[in-house]
């Protein structure tokens, strides 16, 4: 092939020209955004009653234990409050009862193992529910019972308590 010089030159300059716009560039920035929520739950097929058994007429003071799972958002501020159950008669949560047809035995459900702190529905200060802050991890809350007396007439007993969790 024979080139001319005014070819070779067109051929240069035109090389020349087109690595020059190959190198040109502009820019632009953008967010990219997520919005979290917050969000509460207790799962309620996670929850295990609270069954005192078996006992004869004759105990005092039958103590047991079940539990709640929540989960909610890192950092949420939660209250989990406990309604007075089916056979409170609207005595509120002081007046808790469980039911064999009319006969009912009182009992107490507690925030805390020493059965001292009653748990109940009124938040805020002064009040009976017990709050927590979220992990984002399944927080497993005890719940405290105890039957001050077992001298009632045979049979088995049942009340059903709602656990409501506020957040």
């Amino acid at each position: 092939m024979n080139f001319t010089k005014p070819a070779l030159l067109a051929v240069a300059l035109a090389t020349v020209g087109l690595s020059s716009v190959a190198n040109a560039a502009t820019s632009t920035t953008f967010h990219v955004r997520l919005e979290i929520t917050s969000t509460c739950a207790i799962d309620a097929a996670a929850a295990t009653d609270v069954n005192f058994g078996p006992h004869v007429s004759t105990d005092l003071n039958a103590i047991a234990a079940g539990q709640l799972s929540v989960s909610c958002t890192p950092g949420t501020a939660y209250n989990i409050a406990l309604d007075d159950g089916q056979n409170s008669a609207g005595g509120g949560v002081t007046a808790r009862k469980m039911a064999k047809g009319t006969d009912l035995v009182p009992y107490q459900l507690y925030s805390n193992s020493g059965r001292t702190v009653v748990w109940g529905n009124t938040a805020g200060a002064g009040g009976n529910t017990v709050s927590g802050s979220g992990t984002g991890a399944v927080q497993n809350v005890p719940v405290y019972g105890r039957v001050p007396s077992a001298n009632f007439p045979a049979g088995t007993y049942d009340d059903v308590v709602t656990a409501t969790i506020t957040y």
